[in-house]
């Protein structure tokens, strides 16, 4: 009896320190799981199951006389001219900052290059990259040498390619770019039959790509609004995180669904639907592929997937890939290497046929659906 007495107490003992030693590590790391585990469990019970997003477009409507302070900027530099006559198929802004002129330039040399697009596809694709001013503190520091803002001028002499707003370049006024972008559309392209919207570091295969909107435009689709898509993702409270997003800005447990911001296509009536929302909301929020998302929420428009759109990562290099790819994030120095390997003639003759078609999908399994390897598309890529 005294034995077995002894064993239940030491037996006790270990469930409390067990006990203690779970709370502690809990306690410990309570942040990131309420950051990971616990806002995504909220975030997804809202979607699925409250779905309340008409509060939320509710709560971020405003007099006109206030939105009008998000997108009444100057233009500092301008091409309204640029799709005048023309039929535009697509309207393709790139998202840039004044010092990316790098990025810029490996942009116009490849799938950016609108005469190659207008010889070798036959269409005309619009490319024109939207930046904000600089700061004060990035003015010239003597007259004796060009200034920034000087340099982005005779840029634009050489390439015509630039529009800029007044409002200061930078992560938390990209709402502003994205507001730039449906404006100046609807002011000076509204006839383009496409607007795609993209960072500097992406990687668009350019000739993929059109054969799908010719394809949309073929079929004259509506509604379209295409890409890498989120959905149920919830706010980052964690305020050391460059997306922390505070409660007073945005108080809901998640995000109304959206596409990636490295880059998705809207047709035009979504694009002139999107422009007049921008009209009554509240653009104070930063992250604009969320705000898209909250301007689209609030005209009833759904995002697409798509297998080959990239969210967050690069694609793997290979030819079965390229057959099939419209974008890839994160290149900048590899993107001449990448353009010429995608677009090279023996890519189209490797997936024809059974034995290709097979050996593609073989391939893509290999490099898509692998456990725990993070990638730029879905496991189910390999089988479209």
């Amino acid at each position: 009896m005294f034995v077995t007495f002894r064993r239940l107490r030491r037996c006790q003992y270990v469930q409390l320190m067990t006990t203690c030693l779970v709370l502690s590590l809990v306690m410990v790391c309570w942040e990131q799981l309420d950051n990971t585990v616990v806002s995504h469990v909220k975030s997804v019970s809202f979607r699925y199951f409250i779905n309340r997003f008409s509060m939320v477009n509710k709560s971020l409507t405003i007099p006109r006389e206030q939105a009008l302070v998000f997108s009444n900027f100057p233009y500092l530099l301008d091409h309204p001219e640029k799709c005048k006559d023309q039929d535009v198929l697509l309207l393709l802004f790139v998202k840039t900052s004044p010092e990316n002129i790098q990025r810029r330039q490996a942009i116009r040399s490849t799938w950016g290059n609108q005469t190659y697009i207008r010889q070798s596809l036959g269409v005309t694709v619009k490319v024109l990259f939207v930046l904000g001013a600089l700061e004060a503190s990035d003015e010239r520091p003597d007259r004796s040498t060009y200034g920034p803002q000087e340099q982005l001028e005779f840029e634009d002499k050489l390439y015509s390619d630039l529009i800029q707003q007044g409002f200061t370049d930078s992560f938390h006024n990209l709402t502003l770019k994205l507001l730039m972008q449906f404006h100046w559309m609807h002011q000076h392209c509204a006839h383009a039959r496409f607007l795609m919207t993209a960072d500097d570091d992406i990687f668009v295969h350019i000739p993929n790509l059109v054969q799908y909107l010719q394809d949309m435009s073929r079929r004259g689709l509506t509604d379209l609004w295409v890409g890498k898509v989120h959905r149920g993702s919830p706010p980052v409270r964690s305020r050391s995180s460059k997306y922390y997003v505070p409660y007073n800005m945005y108080p809901w447990l998640s995000y109304p669904d959206y596409t990636a911001g490295a880059g998705y296509v809207v047709s035009s009536d979504v694009a002139d639907k999107i422009y007049h929302a921008t009209l009554t909301l509240n653009a104070s929020l930063y992250i604009d592929d969320v705000f898209m998302g909250i301007c689209a929420n609030a005209i009833g428009v759904s995002p697409r997937e798509h297998a080959f759109f990239s969210g967050e990562a690069k694609a793997p290099y290979h030819s079965c890939i390229y057959s099939q790819m419209m974008t890839s994030h994160g290149h900048v120095e590899d993107i001449y290497d990448l353009w010429k390997a995608a677009t090279h003639p023996q890519v189209k003759k490797e997936g024809p046929g059974l034995i290709g078609r097979l050996y593609c999908t073989i391939v893509k399994v290999a490099l898509l659906c692998r456990p725990y390897y993070v990638n730029s598309y879905p496991c189910k890529a390999a089988f479209s």
